[in-house]
């Protein structure tokens, strides 16, 4: 996203959620006020090939106009007002290799011009209006590494220079407006960035002879409307180590009743670092300023950035979803602190699990993350917020169930035929007391005694190794005769949080230790669910065929397998215990539904067992398609399913009686 809002008070929260596009977002971008005034229009561009333009005015956000034409999914989108707040010129790139720029006035749009560029793609785009013509110029970069200027005449772009400099794709563009002249900042794939200056000169200028006693740089000279203009590069910026993607200038900012713009410009890279560069005083020569960043992870850097308008705060995204910010400390000489933001998954979010006591959630989902998200209650008594606080686990394939086994242990499964058990270790049982004001003393009461410290995951491996308090001074002494810096990296470093960690820690420091593996299933795992006692975890795995569609019952205490339970003939599709764990109910893509019941426990056989109890079959049932969900009702009498055929069946009253067979519960 390419224009993230930025909220300077304390609190941080989604204000809006836009729905609208259809397909994936690519490009978001504020329409900015000459005035430096609040924004009122937003333009957002997405791989459903469409273009929309948002009204936020009157505390509410609408999609206002759809801009319909490209036949490739928009990559990055711009705009900049004309007259008026009425007509809104919109530049936008897309994959069908051209681009497009498109007037907006009332409820309509129509495309003025389409430039095409063959075979190649164009990544970004900025607009903005010639200094004193009010003409608006377009400059476009993409994977033939150059920078391309258009200009707007009689209703049609001209192409008036092409700036050529880079050594690979151009990612990033931006125009920022100084002292009646603009410079044009770009980023590329080479790790550079490069600022050019365009400004107004006399007609005479362009053809006049250099003497060749004065060095200059190579200027391309174009007219306007009888003006002459002339592009140069003005720095060439090296600091980066990897692709540079985002590249944006400090929002102007208004002082002593005129708009300035400050020079200062932020970059963001594949190299986990975002740089601010600034002219120095005296030399003019932009120099790197302040650079943030991640040290270690197993993240793939930052796609974009956005800098607050006072300069004290920059936000950058990262390859996995992630927001990063970082807040200029008062008084700190230029030092930067991370700051908190909102997280949560990247991708579906497949199944979630309550916490018993209800202070925490856990979910997990396709980005191949299980994430625990819990209030945070601040000390100086602002308002509460949810934040996600530890990942117990990163994954190498899609999740897809999980099940809380009593307060601080999960069973989850993924995209593979294993389950695998986590316990919490001390170290988050610590932060989580700290952040959510729960007693600590009741957590540890609730918790084993000799929890580890934290878990960490060797290279190349999917399984969380406990780190202990032993394990924590060897690894200290490791790393002290070891010149690289290597290990450090994926090894856990214990932490003491009063807030909401930032992501590089939640990706290396809060990770749980992985306690068992379960193993069993036939095919990927599906299902899960856990009953009220804590005693039973039952599972279910995709099927095709009835061997392979049994529910498998395991023992918390012991994690071995008690029971599989045969009834179904495809996949169980949900499971769920009744509340006082006298019975499990099963759902199928077979459109039945079975229930099981609990045994009295047998003084020879201490382990729960479970027997059908009752269930439906072609003839009573009810569900014409596949049965996707179930849940109980408080007092484990009635339970509902819900199905595909667009039905939500409500069945009961479940009467346990210890002899004869029961009738089946009736739909009510």
């Amino acid at each position: 996203m390419a224009a993230p809002v930025m909220q300077t008070c304390h609190e941080r929260r989604v204000d809006s959620v836009l729905n609208g596009h259809r397909g994936r977002v690519n490009s978001v971008q504020w329409v900015h006020r000459q005035d430096g005034g609040p924004e009122r229009h937003l333009v957002s561009g997405g791989s459903d090939h469409a273009l929309y333009l948002w009204d936020t005015q009157r505390d509410a956000v609408r999609r206002s106009v759809a801009c319909v034409g490209h036949s490739g999914a928009v990559c990055a989108v711009d705009a900049v007002y004309l007259e008026d707040d009425a007509q809104i010129l919109v530049a936008s790139a897309a994959s069908d290799s051209t681009v497009r720029l498109w007037l907006v006035q009332g409820a309509g749009a129509q495309c003025l011009h389409t430039v095409s560029f063959g075979n190649g793609f164009m990544m970004d785009v900025s607009l903005v209006l010639l200094p004193g013509s009010r003409v608006p110029i377009l400059a476009c970069g993409g994977d033939d590494s150059r920078v391309h200027l258009y200009v707007l005449l009689s209703g049609a772009l001209t192409k008036v220079a092409s700036l050529q400099g880079h050594e690979d794709w151009v990612r990033g563009l931006e125009w920022a407006s100084v002292d009646q002249e603009l410079l044009l900042a770009s980023c590329s794939q080479d790790g550079l960035l490069r600022v050019w200056r365009l400004r107004g000169v006399a007609v005479s200028d362009g053809g006049s002879e250099d003497d060749g006693s004065v060095i200059r740089m190579k200027e391309d000279v174009f007219e306007v409307k009888e003006r002459a203009f002339a592009v140069s590069l003005e720095a060439v910026l090296a600091g980066h180590e990897n692709w540079v993607y985002g590249v944006h200038w400090q929002p102007p900012r208004r002082e002593g009743g005129r708009l300035h713009q400050p020079l200062s410009l932020l970059s963001a890279s594949m190299d986990k670092t975002v740089i601010l560069w600034a002219p120095e005083e005296g030399s003019g020569v932009w120099v790197e300023q302040v650079r943030v960043g991640e040290v270690g992870g197993n993240t793939l850097g930052f796609y974009g950035c956005q800098m607050g308008p006072d300069g004290a705060s920059i936000l950058a995204h990262a390859f996995h979803g992630a927001l990063h910010l970082w807040t200029k400390r008062p008084g700190g000489e230029g030092k930067w602190s991370p700051g908190v933001v909102i997280s949560g998954h990247f991708n579906a979010v497949q199944d979630l699990s309550w916490d018993p006591e209800g202070e925490f959630l856990l979910s997990v989902g396709s980005d191949q993350t299980t994430r625990l998200l819990t209030p945070w209650r601040p000390r100086d008594g602002t308002q509460t917020s949810w934040h996600e606080i530890s990942r117990p686990q990163i994954h190498g394939y899609d999740m897809q169930c999980l099940a809380m086994v009593g307060r601080f242990t999960f069973v989850s499964g993924a995209d593979e035929k294993v389950l695998r058990v986590f316990r919490a270790p001390r170290n988050f049982v610590e932060n989580f007391a700290r952040i959510s004001g729960a007693p600590l003393d009741k957590l540890l009461a609730s918790s084993d005694t000799d929890l580890p410290e934290g878990a960490s995951t060797p290279a190349l491996g999917l399984s969380n190794k406990a780190v202990f308090q032993g394990d924590l001074a060897v690894k200290v002494q490791e790393q002290l005769s070891c010149d690289s810096a290597q290990n450090q990296e994926t090894f856990f470093n214990p932490l003491k949080l009063s807030e909401p960690p930032p992501e590089d820690h939640l990706l290396q420091n809060t990770l749980w230790p992985e306690i068992q593996k379960l193993y069993g299933h036939g095919f990927e795992m599906y299902c899960l669910a856990s009953d009220s006692l804590n005693t039973v975890v039952a599972s279910a795995c995709k099927a095709s065929k009835a061997e392979y569609a049994t529910v498998m019952l395991w023992s918390s205490a012991s994690w071995r397998q008690l029971q599989a339970l045969a009834f179904h003939t495809l996949t169980v599709t949900q499971l769920a215990f009744s509340p006082d764990a006298t019975l499990l109910l099963a759902v199928s893509r077979d459109r039945t539904w079975s229930l099981w019941r609990r045994s009295p426990p047998s003084p020879g056989d201490p382990e729960p067992q479970f027997s059908l109890y009752t269930h439906t079959d072609k003839d009573s049932a009810v569900h014409t398609r596949i049965i996707w969900s179930c849940d109980w009702s408080p007092d484990s009498r009635y339970f509902a399913t819900s199905s595909r055929d667009k039905k939500v069946m409500v069945w009961g009253p479940c009467a346990l009686k210890d002899s004869g067979k029961p009738p089946p519960p009736a739909p009510q």
